[in-house]
């Protein structure tokens, strides 16, 4: 075969080439076949790639001389496609090896745990979650870079473990060591420079895609599309929800942002354009399956246990997306960066959505059975406990909540919602209001299942439990306290005390009124004056008043210890004094006659013991405990 000219100069060199080449054909020999050109020895490695380099300078000299001697000389053309052929033989072999250099160093070392139950995290981890974190990472195909990434986010979590805000941001790790990368370097400049750049960035992205997905199963990232997301049952999202959280910070933060300095690495040599191409080849399918799980939750149905989960994910998403705009800055990530933001603000829809439907459900809880001894209801534990968890993300929603809540006006007429001046409640966040509301509509509607008493007296100490409740709520959390404000407080305290008052009249006014002086006298008879057939009934109707009451009572409860207290003292001081003066001022008049006893049943002593009967919640002796004779 005759050579062009510029290849004459330098056939030794083209022929020693292209025997190194074919020596490592695959298709050839079967020694090839099993040994790898980069894991026998470096000078190996090095005259490979210097064979490779001849080939390519061969390559363009026959072409330039092909061009130029277009249609005069047929051996030119038979030495293009020889030089050709070595080349694709080069490129299969280059290809071989790059994807067993990833493969190799993409491989794991044994990792105890993927989270390390003593860092910081989010969110402590029950026990049950951190047993099922240990069984996640006994998986053998554990990987070097999540062993880098374990490490990386101990280390930036142990900072701070108040917030995941307290994280530190971008902490990028070296997923193959520098040797490693220098060969791939090496192989993506030749087989680049030579025509293969689909093939160096297809293999390039599967090897690492299989890797992260290594790292998915790892962190418990689950292949999950939206629709299955959306058919799970709410208890079992919850704990993802959690996982996702810590995981997307690593994936993020620590995982896509080392993937991306890993491409920079391998083919900085090569164009920005490239390494682009491959960061996106490798990261985007898996940057969607990330981001799908949040979406799918944003776009759920709204229901009330959900929004303090929706708060978490926002959060988290809110402090990632400045990462997220830096990993994924060039113009062919505009779909990932897109994505997070619009996720993000449907989060934030769904989080007004679910305040606004939550207020609704509240006004309109329909359950219409009373409560046992007037004591708290159900609905306003339920919702005291729900807006104390609300006022603890109180920084999160001050910003997503900008509107005053839809209220009713006392104007208006509407008999089915409570009015609300918001001229009252001047200077207060858009939240703080939608807070006092949900206070208003539960006493709207708390007032309404009063009415079901058929007692007035248990009706007026329904009240009184549940608005005394909603303070101490109040109270508890200074949070909440803040926003609700003094003012306010003071409202509901002065509403409570009312009832408290109304109980007493209800209760108290006739039994108190059997020990009246009016009807008892008798004017113009040369008697004592008292008529004891009067006095006597007087006595009896007393007592078997105070009996009943006595007997109903206690069976009513007032849970909360000092306002159980509180309101015996009341009683006691109204009731005692009362009867220890008509007693003192009758007594003799009673005694005096036949059978006393059926008269005069109790002491003094055995109504103030009969009253640290009341409010205890369950029966007592039909017959009054008297002291002992």
């Amino acid at each position: 075969m005759e050579l062009p000219e510029n290849l004459n100069k330098d056939s030794n060199g083209y022929e020693s080439a292209e025997k190194i080449i074919l020596r490592w054909d695959s298709t050839a020999s079967e020694d090839a076949r099993e040994r790898m050109i980069f894991e026998t020895d470096r000078q190996e490695a090095d005259l490979y790639l210097q064979a490779v380099d001849e080939i390519q300078r061969s390559l363009s000299n026959v072409s330039i001389s092909t061009s130029s001697n277009a249609g005069k000389n047929a051996n030119a053309v038979d030495d293009q496609s020889k030089v050709n052929t070595t080349i694709q033989i080069a490129m299969a072999r280059l290809e071989d090896e790059f994807r067993n250099i990833l493969i190799t160093h993409s491989s794991a070392l044994e990792t105890d745990s993927l989270f390390d139950p003593s860092s910081s995290s989010i969110s402590t981890p029950s026990h049950h979650e951190l047993e099922e974190d240990d069984t996640l990472s006994n998986d053998d195909s554990s990987h070097h870079d999540l062993l880098q990434l374990q490490l990386q986010l101990q280390h930036c979590e142990s900072s701070d473990s108040s917030t995941y805000r307290s994280t530190s941001s971008i902490r990028e790790v070296d997923l193959m060591p520098s040797e490693a990368i220098c060969d791939l370097q090496a192989i993506a400049m030749r087989m680049i420079s030579s025509g293969y750049l689909r093939e160096c960035i297809q293999v390039y992205g599967s090897v690492r895609k299989s890797a992260i997905d290594s790292s998915f199963r790892k962190l418990g990232i689950e292949k999950l599309s939206i629709g299955d997301v959306q058919r799970l049952e709410w208890e079992a999202l919850e704990s993802k929800i959690r996982r996702w959280i810590r995981a997307a910070k690593v994936c993020v933060r620590i995982l896509f942002a080392s993937e991306k300095k890993l491409c920079e690495q391998i083919f900085e040599c090569v164009g920005t354009d490239i390494d682009d191409a491959c960061f996106m080849e490798t990261v985007k399918g898996p940057a969607i399956q990330l981001f799908n799980f949040a979406e799918a939750i944003s776009i759920s149905r709204r229901s009330p246990e959900k929004l303090f989960k929706i708060l978490d994910l926002h959060d988290a998403l809110m402090d990632l997306l400045p990462d997220i705009e830096a990993v994924f800055d060039s113009k062919s990530s505009d779909s990932i960066r897109v994505q997070a933001a619009e996720i993000l603000s449907r989060l934030a829809e769904a989080a007004r959505g679910i305040l606004s439907e939550f207020e609704s459900a509240v006004l309109r809880e329909p359950s219409r059975v009373p409560v046992p001894g007037g004591t708290i209801h159900p609905l306003t534990r339920y919702v005291m406990n729900y807006i104390s968890l609300i006022s603890d993300y109180k920084q999160t929603l001050i910003e997503l909540i900008i509107s005053k809540p839809s209220t009713g006006s006392r104007y208006s007429g509407d008999q089915t919602t409570p009015d609300m001046e918001f001229a009252e409640l001047e200077g207060k966040t858009p939240l703080a209001l939608h807070l006092i509301w949900i206070i208003v509509v539960l006493q709207f509607n708390l007032d309404g299942k009063s009415k079901h008493y058929r007692d007035a007296s248990l009706a007026h100490l329904f009240i009184m439990n549940n608005v005394h409740y909603i303070v101490q709520k109040v109270k508890g959390s200074p949070e909440l306290r803040e926003m609700i404000g003094d003012d306010y407080l003071r409202k509901l305290t002065g509403k409570f005390r009312q009832a408290a008052t109304s109980y007493q009249r209800a209760t108290w006014v006739s039994v108190l009124y059997c020990l009246r002086d009016e009807g008892l006298h008798v004017s113009g008879s040369f008697s004592s004056g008292v008529s004891k057939s009067a006095l006597r009934e007087r006595f009896k109707t007393f007592n078997a008043m105070f009996e009943e009451v006595h007997r109903t009572q206690a069976t009513w409860l007032i849970p909360d210890t000092q306002l159980r207290e509180e309101l015996r003292i009341s009683i006691s001081e109204k009731v005692i004094p009362a009867y220890r003066s008509f007693l003192g001022r009758f007594r003799s008049h009673i005694e005096s006659g036949r059978h006393p006893e059926n008269y005069i049943k109790y002491s003094v002593e055995d109504l103030e013991t009969a009253v640290l009967d009341f409010f205890e919640g369950y029966p007592v002796s039909q017959h009054l405990r008297k002291r002992s004779q």
